[in-house]
């Protein structure tokens, strides 16, 4: 049997069938790269030829190949089993492991494959979708701005508020088989991500160390998730083998929420903090946390941004080139945040956010890398926009806000047509 086309025949017929009949690639054939596309693409560059574009296969209208990028350590090992059911299904040339090849090497078949056509699935978490779009910017930077492919994501591990955003759900345990994820992708609809430069800069005149430069997604936070955040990464850092599946990881993250509740840790920032949105400064209240948003979820599967839905605020956007910033006054307020018994205290949206630290050490984190950080100037501003994919059809919030999240994609894709 053909494990693509799934056509079957006898062994004493086998000889004769792979001599009379060509293998038509089965379901998933506008995803495959054939193994004569690529000897095809070998023999040009002997050749010293480049318009690989003539080679077309079987004249198919609508060939969107599929790039697979795993990241076999998210995911209690999940990502290893998801590697062997793809090179199954796809030719095994277009599946790659993370823990093997950096993804800017396996983007480069981007570049042997048609102009704005190709997809790429990451099998992984939010840092694992980061470390795949600072690749493709390095892709920009070489000129190879139209083999730029579009991003889906398959999430694993903990977290992943990006993946969550776009309709691709809050985890993947094999629920899902791994031929619908491929419908998924195929049936997907292309839309930008904003992503951010955040620069932090140290206080001080003798200091001559470069900035910190980081490029957010998500969030940027200063407070007590951001504690959380770094107490975790602690914990893993010394006995890695205790965070092996996502209910332990929630587990010790609720153990440092309740810990901060006791201890709070982070009280009287906005004695210790100056709070800029475009320049104009914002007098804080008694906060413990100020979080700076790209996207609607945060915090493991919440809507921060529009909270509890009490008051009429719009959906928090991740293609409008604006940070949505909000302040929480502790631990305890984010946990009834999550479980919508409270709203956040909310500052404002700005093109640019600059945050202040006058004096002390305060916890910090961007996209859930946490460190401590003394007095220093943390600047954010807008960086470029990344091509994803969104999946409509999951509802992974209320009914009002899945729809209103889908009809903004369905004008969006509009405008771009």
């Amino acid at each position: 049997r053909c494990v693509w086309c799934q056509h079957t025949v006898h062994d004493e017929c086998m000889q004769n069938s792979l001599k009379s009949e060509e293998c038509t690639f089965g379901e998933f054939r506008d995803l495959i790269i054939p193994p004569y596309y690529l000897s095809a693409i070998n023999q040009m560059r002997k050749d010293k030829r480049t318009d690989y574009e003539k080679i077309v296969p079987y004249c198919r209208k609508h060939w969107i190949p599929i790039i697979i990028l795993a990241n076999t350590r998210s995911g209690n090992n999940m990502g290893e089993t998801l590697l062997g059911e793809f090179k199954i299904l796809l030719n095994p040339v277009q599946v790659f492991d993370l823990s093997k090849i950096t993804p800017a090497k396996a983007l480069q078949l981007c570049t042997l494959l048609p102009c704005n056509a190709v997809r790429v699935l990451v099998c992984g978490g939010d840092g694992t979708v980061g470390w795949v779009l600072d690749a493709i910017d390095e892709m920009k930077i070489k000129g190879q701005e139209r083999y730029i492919p579009q991003v889906a994501i398959l999430p694993l591990g903990t977290g992943n508020d990006l993946s969550n955003t776009l309709g691709w759900g809050a985890g993947y345990a094999g629920e899902v088989p791994v031929e619908q994820i491929l419908r998924n992708v195929m049936e997907a609809d292309g839309i930008k991500l904003d992503r951010w430069k955040v620069q932090v800069t140290n206080k001080g005149y003798y200091n001559l160390r470069k900035p910190k430069v980081f490029t957010m997604n998500n969030y940027f936070s200063i407070g007590p998730d951001a504690l959380m955040a770094l107490n975790f990464h602690a914990h893993r850092e010394k006995t890695p083998s205790l965070f092996s599946s996502r209910i332990i990881n929630k587990a010790v993250y609720f153990f440092y929420g309740t810990k901060d509740c006791l201890v709070q840790e982070c009280k009287d920032l906005n004695k210790k903090i100056e709070l800029e949105l475009d320049g104009e400064r914002i007098e804080l209240p008694n906060l413990e946390g100020i979080i700076v948003l790209n996207i609607g979820y945060w915090g493991g599967g919440c809507r921060l941004w529009e909270g509890m839905g009490d008051e009429p605020y719009p959906l928090a956007r991740h293609d409008d080139g604006l940070l949505e910033v909000v302040g929480v006054h502790g631990s305890f307020h984010c946990a009834q945040i999550q479980v919508k018994l409270a709203n956040p205290v909310r500052l404002g949206q700005a093109h640019t956010v600059r945050l202040i630290l006058k004096s002390s050490k305060m916890p910090m984190q961007v996209d859930g890398e946490p460190w401590a950080q003394g007095p220093c100037t943390v600047t954010i501003t807008h960086k470029t926009r990344a091509l994803m994919l969104y999946h409509s059809g999951e509802q992974t919030d209320d009914d009002a806000s899945s729809v209103s999240e889908q009809e903004h994609v369905r004008e969006q894709t509009d405008e771009d047509a």
